[in-house]
């Protein structure tokens, strides 16, 4: 897809980048399908998705290729070329223990104003579950716009929790259908918006 420069490609979105140990790999090639087969619930997100191996440019071409039939699905995001790992090293995503060359299998959200919102690194034996992580990506987008957070296992449509730091004069002024308050600092409410 051609050179690009992060923050100009990220724009004011959302962004998930997630490294892969090596091109043609089996788990690999099955995460890159998901989240092409993913794309749609990604654009409803306001989600850029970003690969990155430590694979050559030239390996990512062939290896689409294979992904998109085997998968059947387009991939139609970016994989960075990280041959020196230069991307890598400064995100951490090589370990020491795991590999001196090879990617763990890292996941970072970014929010739109590129600070990094969400960290997840699966060992290299292991494929992601990206239902999880749109899960992740709908509880920090919604914790972004009101002033809640999310409990355990919480899905859309659930009840959150008001954030601790609101009074209780704010939460009845920010929850006016009202909430719940099990504790002094766990009060639940209905999802807003």
């Amino acid at each position: 897809m051609g050179d690009l420069q992060f923050h100009t490609w990220l724009g004011s979105k959302w962004g998930l980048l997630f490294s892969h140990p090596e091109d043609y790999t089996p788990v690999c090639t099955t995460e890159l399908g998901i989240v092409a087969k993913l794309q749609d619930e990604f654009e409803k997100r306001d989600v850029k998705a970003i690969a990155l191996s430590v694979d050559s440019l030239e390996s990512h071409k062939g290896w689409i290729k294979d992904i998109e039939q085997s998968m059947n699905a387009k991939v139609n995001f970016p994989i960075i070329a990280d041959e020196h790992a230069d991307v890598a090293r400064l995100y951490g995503m090589i370990h020491k223990n795991s590999s001196e060359k090879h990617t763990i299998r890292s996941v970072f959200v970014i929010g739109p104003e590129k600070d990094i919102k969400l960290m997840l690194t699966y060992p290299m034996a292991v494929g992601r579950n990206f239902d999880e992580i749109l899960r992740v990506v709908d509880a920090l987008q919604l914790s972004a716009k009101h002033p809640i957070v999310t409990p355990a296992n919480w899905k859309q449509q659930e009840d959150v929790i008001i954030d601790p730091s609101l009074s209780e004069k704010e939460a009845h002024t920010n929850f006016p259908k009202g909430h719940e308050k099990v504790t002094p600092y766990l009060r639940y409410t209905e999802q807003p918006g």
